[in-house]
């Protein structure tokens, strides 16, 4: 008897420690749920590019998936997915435990995971908050997550987030992304056939995708299509004719990269505002200023017109190249061009060079703005200029020769270097960057040993660091648009996937300039395309511009603009060096050919138009180009030894030339014998 009771006390109190360990692994189980707060549906979804005219870039993404709203869709299309699925979707609370039981009798039969019985809450819950794994913990969790689910979400709701989740192979998740890979169109636009075909790639991507094996991604969709009959979703007559239509596919779409320099240029700007998981998983709408076409000319126009160095050093064909184009009225960037495309540097606004004779643009505007006229006569003759070192410096024009007396109009168009420094050395150095700063150039040296507060730098663009394009670009600008600067940029609104405006630009101006020094300027730029250095850039039309080629012909520039669009071209070796290929010396004047032909690429279909023309200026005047006075209308100078220029109101000539007191030909010997 004593046995017996000892008997029963130990199996009582196994059973009792037994019980409370099973009860305390159920607690501790349901204790683990996920708190309400805890579930929330966040997916990743891709963000566009798009350029000026709404045309698409380029996509971002870690995981191609283009979000739907459920109420936008067909009932065939959410149908295919339940009937395949989850049939019984709309009457459980997440967990289906029929058929998740029927799934553990197969798996002991088969002694394998195959089969998981899972329902679309919990596969939703296994996406977005588990993983992978097949195990029984993970199946455990995945019914608290699933409950939780449904607490917390209406099943439309849960059946849209599902929806846009699942993966179709080739990089694409959920309906809408697949719709329009398979068949380039919307999901609400899918046939029966086709979303049931969509439908049955679910289970089984790689195996099921239309593109890998189209023979039985047509009998895996027959097979949805029978079970979307067997559901109630389809009579047997339009499952038939469903079964019946051909398998038409899109084409598979290669992705390419359409204006890469730019892209980088954008997303960089996009991730330092909104972080790298916004950018890149939260479905942003990106509308930029960038034009396609003109995108397209630019990189067209530079390839084409680029030298190859066939003894180049490293991986990079050498020389490289850059073209940058922005709206002087606004600061829209319509062009970046970073290269050859064969790196990721972006030379258009990473890159600081030597702007060469490009960089007379700012003394010579400083002249004009204080009372230098076009027509001020200097003497074109070996110079020797003392420096702030005490050193003596003798600048050479390109051609080893001096022109004698010329007017600052001529010594712009034929770029000569000892004018520009006469300029410099007269108006100061210091005057002459401070108009450049105003203009936009920021990579001035201005203190140290080595600067640029010197003649050299500031009369031949012999710069400490460099300058670049974008800058360069926006400087010319300032002279197209009337003396207003105007700060470039390449985002004029973002919005998130809900349409949600998150940033909108608006242009951002600064007068730096007066109207009438700034229509002086241009008008003097308009001769070096007509008659000086810049003829290689003549694309009849109104333009103005500036060569520039380093001194070593390491660097060549050409800025040019219309009333409607500044462009800058550079090309250069990536490690600075004499550009000589098979005998041939290249510089500017090749710049201004690319330029050339990218701006007449561009500007095709845009009406041609003229600088206007401020008030406050005088001009028809004729003057006397070896002295810069007046003319009479009876004196006999050659023609070529006079001109009509345009001054501002208050400066022009009062003074006749003395060279009118008597015939021309006087003044030549073998006419006078």
């Amino acid at each position: 008897m004593k046995k017996r009771t000892a008997a029963i006390y130990i199996v009582v109190i196994l059973g009792s420690t037994l019980l409370g360990a099973f009860a305390g692994v159920v607690s501790a189980y349901l204790g683990s749920a996920p708190s309400l707060d805890q579930v929330n549906i966040h997916q990743n979804f891709t963000t566009y590019i798009y350029d000026i005219h709404g045309r698409l870039i380029t996509d971002l993404y870690k995981e191609n998936r283009i979000p739907v709203d459920i109420n936008e869709l067909p009932d065939h299309v959410k149908n295919a997915v339940v009937a395949i699925e989850d049939d019984q979707f709309y009457n459980h609370h997440g967990i289906n435990f029929i058929a998740f039981g029927r799934a553990i009798l197969v798996n002991l039969k088969e002694w394998s995971f195959s089969q998981g019985g899972g329902t679309i809450t919990m596969q939703l819950a296994r996406n977005v908050f588990l993983t992978q794994k097949k195990t029984i913990m993970r199946k455990l969790e995945e019914f608290l997550w699933a409950v939780q689910i449904e607490r917390k979400y209406s099943k439309d709701e849960i059946l849209e987030a599902y929806l846009n989740e699942f993966y179709l192979n080739h990089g694409v998740y959920g309906i809408e992304a697949g719709a329009r890979t398979f068949f380039g169109k919307s999901a609400k636009d899918l046939t029966v056939s086709e979303a049931a075909l969509i439908a049955g790639v679910i289970r089984w991507p790689t195996r099921y995708s239309p593109f890998v094996n189209p023979d039985i991604a047509v009998e895996r969709r027959d097979f949805v299509l029978s079970r979307m009959q067997e559901v109630g979703y389809l009579t047997p007559e339009e499952a038939a004719a469903a079964k019946a239509e051909p398998l038409v596919l899109a084409e598979r779409q290669q992705r390419t990269v359409q204006a890469r320099y730019f892209v980088d240029y954008v997303v960089a700007d996009l991730v330092e505002k909104y972080g790298e998981a916004a950018v890149f998983s939260g479905g942003l709408h990106v509308y930029t200023t960038l034009d396609l076409d003109m995108q397209k000319a630019a990189e067209k126009a530079l390839l084409e017109g680029l030298p190859v160095n066939r003894n180049h050093e490293g991986n990079l064909t050498q020389p490289q190249g850059a073209v940058l184009a922005i709206v002087p009225q606004t600061g829209e960037i319509r062009v970046m061009v970073g290269g050859r495309g064969e790196d990721s540097f972006n030379r258009s606004v990473q890159a600081l060079r030597s702007p060469g004779s490009a960089i007379k643009v700012f003394p010579y505007t400083a002249a004009i703005d204080n009372g230098i006229t076009p027509a001020k006569v200097y003497i074109d003759e070996p110079t020797d200029f003392k420096l702030i070192t005490g050193e003596i410096w003798s600048p050479q024009n390109y051609y080893q020769t001096f022109a004698g007396p010329v007017t600052v109009r001529e010594a712009l168009e034929d770029s000569l270097n000892v004018i520009a420094a006469q300029i410099v050395d007269e108006l100061g150095p210091q005057t002459v960057i401070d108009y450049a700063k105003r203009m936009g150039i920021t990579t001035f040296v201005e203190q140290g040993r080595v600067n640029d507060i010197g003649l050299a730098p500031l009369a031949l663009g012999g710069m400490t660091k460099g300058v670049s394009l974008l800058e360069m670009a926006t400087a010319y600008g300032v002279l197209a648009n009337q003396g207003i600067k105007t700060e470039p940029f390449a985002i004029w609104k973002v919005t998130d996937s809900n349409g949600n405006v998150l940033e909108e630009r608006s242009p951002r101006y600064e007068v730096v300039l007066s109207e009438q020094t700034s229509y002086i300027m241009t008008d003097m730029l308009r001769g070096v395309i007509e008659r000086g250095t810049g003829k290689n850039a003549n694309i009849g039309r109104p333009a103005a511009g500036k060569t520039g080629t380093h001194s070593d012909y390491q660097d060549a520039w050409f800025v040019g603009y219309t009333p409607d669009l500044v462009g800058v071209v550079w090309f250069g070796e990536d490690t600075p060096r004499r550009m000589v290929y098979q005998g041939v010396q290249y510089g500017s004047w090749n710049a201004a050919t690319i330029w050339a032909n990218f701006m007449k690429e561009a500007l095709k279909n845009h009406p041609v138009t003229d600088f206007p023309k401020p008030s406050g200026l005088v001009e028809g005047i004729l003057i006397d180009t070896k002295t810069g006075l007046l003319v009479r209308d009876n004196c006999n100078l050659p023609p070529e030894e006079t001109r009509r220029e345009i001054f501002v109101a208050g400066t022009e000539p009062t003074e006749y030339s003395p060279r009118c007191s008597e015939p021309w030909w006087r003044s030549i010997p073998f006419l006078n014998q």
